[in-house]
């Protein structure tokens, strides 16, 4: 039998840290991503296949056996501590993935062999060149605002941040340097630059719940709305402890002078 080193997953996750630029963290498992209790109450934690803590992504990779009945794997003949065989106690725990990663702040990505050049047993071929192109789309950012999230994460890291969970499930991206804490409230490129503006402003005052003096707020928009959340008077932002950074086209971020 193969070790998990050389196996399609492995290989999958390995073409996924080439494409993000940051070394994955395979198998890790979260403190609230927990299985269904045993016997003793114990709920033993769930393992995601991939997390990348820089870009918020778990990535998983799921083989025909987790879409498609398949005896060898399922065991149907075994129950397992949620009280079905391991194929039905598969898809439960696939569907809570699904729930518990976004519901945490988390982007979740999942891959399947369909999705790379695979034969018809869901093999890979391994060929990397078209694989990695492929990967490269599934990959992209969503949206215009994951895109500002993901070049002000970048940048935080290389400033000597660590993103960690926020302490509110609505903030966009916390970080903490030190004895430093950012919390972050992040807007894509818009046709309402004026309301967004103002909606993050709102968002931000209602996550100021701490008098720490080290914790800080940001405001991360692209260049189209520097203008729009400049209405808001320097020395009011000043005293809410509120900092402007601008992320420009070319994915360059400014802190706004305060």
């Amino acid at each position: 039998m193969g070790t998990r080193d050389d196996s399609d997953e492995a290989y999958v996750v390995g073409l996924c840290s080439q494409v993000l630029g940051e070394t994955a963290l395979a198998q890790h498992k979260f403190d609230w991503l927990l299985g269904d209790p045993g016997t003793g109450g114990r709920r033993a934690k769930l393992p995601v296949d991939a997390y990348w803590p820089g870009h918020q992504l778990v990535v998983e990779y799921r083989e025909l056996q987790h879409d498609q009945p398949m005896p060898h794997f399922d065991k149907p003949d075994r129950l397992t501590v949620s009280g079905v065989h391991r194929g039905e106690q598969r898809a439960r725990y696939d569907a809570r993935r699904e729930t518990e990663i976004p519901a945490h702040g988390l982007r979740l990505i999942v891959i399947r062999p369909a999705d790379l050049d695979a034969d018809g047993r869901g093999r890979l071929r391994r060929s990397q060149e078209t694989d990695l192109a492929a990967l490269t789309k599934i990959l992209a950012r969503r949206s215009d605002e994951d895109q500002v999230t993901d070049t002000f994460r970048t940048w935080l890291l290389a400033e000597g941040w660590t993103p960690v969970d926020p302490t509110d499930r609505w903030t966009d991206l916390e970080a903490v340097r030190g004895d430093e804490r950012l919390i972050c409230e992040v807007k894509g490129r818009t046709s309402e630059k004026g309301i967004d503006a103002d909606i993050a402003y709102g968002q931000l005052l209602r996550r100021m719940t701490s008098q720490e003096p080290r914790t800080r707020y940001a405001l991360v928009v692209p260049s189209s709305s520097v203008k729009a959340v400049e209405r808001v008077p320097t020395h009011v932002r000043r005293l809410l402890r509120i900092d402007v950074y601008e992320v420009t086209d070319h994915d360059v971020v400014r802190r706004l002078p305060v």
